[in-house]
């Protein structure tokens, strides 16, 4: 399953909490959607981490850890400025002391408010720009795994791979219905 996480190009937590450790002094911001950021007044409500097991449609079993980090927008805006990043990593080290994360999971960020539905969506580009530093929100996805192993996804010639109906089996047929030709004890079996 790495291999499929590193094939999206997905954040690994300890990618993420590096780029923070960069950036200590300026302060966070979220964009979930061009132009519109998370309320300054943003608080990061928990820190969740999430073992991941699936079946997918091949038959295939999957497993992988994702780092859910939520935030929360108060009904009234309380600041002028978002938090700090540095203050953003003593709300981690905090977690870390009960709960150690996993570095290779996958980072998501959930959020929502009252013009945007609760989702979680990764973490897209970061970048500081002035004094801030910009988590841009990408989408989260559906995906088919098995066409991360080369394999069909119930369309085209090789769709017989995954998600087709499996084939129907034979019935068998019960030799010497009437029970004559095999009796217990009579070797036959």
């Amino acid at each position: 399953m790495v291999a499929m996480i590193n094939q999206l190009n997905l954040m690994t937590w300890q990618a993420f909490k590096s780029k923070l450790e960069e950036n200590p002094d300026l302060h966070l911001q979220f964009q979930y959607e061009a132009g519109k950021f998370v309320d300054r007044s943003f608080h990061i409500t928990e820190i969740k981490q999430a073992p991941i097991v699936s079946v997918d449609c091949g038959g295939v079993m999957n497993s992988w850890t994702e780092v859910i980090v939520q935030l929360w927008e108060p009904p009234v805006s309380e600041t002028e400025r978002s938090m700090q990043v540095s203050k953003a990593l003593k709300i981690v080290n905090l977690v870390e002391k009960s709960l150690p994360l996993n570095p290779n999971a996958v980072v998501k960020i959930e959020f929502g408010n009252s013009k945007f539905d609760t989702r979680q969506m990764y973490p897209g580009e970061l970048f500081p720009e002035g004094d801030s530093f910009i988590v841009n929100l990408v989408p989260d996805f559906t995906q088919c795994k098995a066409l991360t192993r080369d394999q069909s996804c119930g369309t085209g010639p090789a769709a017989a791979s995954c998600c087709a109906p499996a084939p129907e089996k034979e019935e068998l047929e019960v030799a010497g219905a009437d029970g004559a030709a095999c009796k217990p004890g009579s070797g036959c079996c």
